[in-house]
């Protein structure tokens, strides 16, 4: 039906009833009707013909790191998480994020990765974790501009082509929001658990909502909630200071009836240790959000 401007109650009511009958929506300027019948309908849609997920060669469990707003942390976490993991585990991270990669300058990583025999890519190491990002094959000073089929051929070159052996738990440390690569991943890889990272702020938790919300109709398990920035630490007396709002991801945990897994103090420290490509679980870590992060983890 598409769109259309209807001025009685009774068109509304009888494109309800159809829209029902056949199984689809209908938008009007005024109104927007979907039936409990209708949302099962979609989601069942949604899950059919995919293909098969499937596991990533020579890795034991993968982790989406995610969060429904850019610039709420999320790459310095999985970065600092993946260093605390690797205390006890295998861990590599893999950069999904082909527009605007971090992990080569978090981690302090560059140039080609070396080939195996076969022709997969052999992941950069570094603090004794496997690295791999688009950062690595393109000029990091140019643009990607690259349409849906050649980012979602780059991803899967990204994740099967590499020679990701002997990996314990794999990071991916996904593009924000909610579009073709983070779907694509949750359709198409066997995942073993999504975390999702907002900062307090009324206008990340709403994005961060959305996020949960893919993941359950897709079939994720949500691990919880990471609140980056939850507080500020005077380095002179010790007083915290809430400056984006405070239990914002309680309340959201609350509501999609996750758990919050932590929160991260709002510490220079962390800032410095991303841009110098030197994490501050390996610089600071007896530092507040060291020991956060070493939480997290266990």
């Amino acid at each position: 039906f598409g769109l259309c401007n209807l001025k009685n109650v009774g068109s509304h009511r009888f494109l309800q009833k159809l829209s029902e009958q056949k199984g689809i929506y209908w938008f009007s300027s005024s109104s927007y009707f979907a039936s409990d019948k209708l949302k099962e309908r979609q989601e069942e849609l949604m899950k059919r013909g995919l293909p098969k997920r499937k596991p990533i060669p020579g890795v034991k469990h993968v982790l989406l790191v995610s969060s429904g707003k850019g610039g709420v942390g999320k790459s310095t976490t999985a970065v600092n998480l993946a260093l605390a993991l690797s205390k006890h585990k295998s861990v590599g991270i893999l950069d999904a994020d082909i527009f605007g990669p971090s992990i080569p300058t978090m981690m302090n990583i560059s140039g080609n990765p070396e080939l195996t025999p076969d022709n997969k890519m052999i992941p950069p190491t570094n603090f004794g974790v496997k690295c791999m990002s688009i950062g690595f094959l393109v000029d990091p000073d140019q643009a990607v501009v690259w349409r849906g089929p050649m980012v979602m051929g780059a991803i899967t070159k990204l994740l099967m082509e590499t020679d990701w052996k002997g990996v314990d738990i794999l990071m991916v440390d996904t593009p924000p929001g909610t579009g073709d690569i983070l779907l694509s991943l949750a359709q198409t890889v066997h995942v073993s658990g999504a975390i999702v990272v907002t900062t307090p702020q009324k206008v990340a938790l709403a994005d961060a909502s959305k996020g949960i919300d893919m993941f359950k109709k897709v079939g994720v398990n949500v691990l919880g909630i990471v609140e980056n920035m939850d507080g500020f630490v005077c380095a002179n007396c010790g007083h915290i200071t809430h400056i984006f709002g405070r239990d914002g991801a309680r309340t959201l945990a609350e509501k999609s009836e996750t758990k919050v897994l932590g929160g991260i103090a709002l510490d220079p420290t962390v800032m410095v240790g991303a841009d110098s490509g030197k994490p501050v679980v390996l610089t600071h870590p007896q530092s507040t959000p060291a020991i956060q992060y070493a939480q997290i983890a266990k």
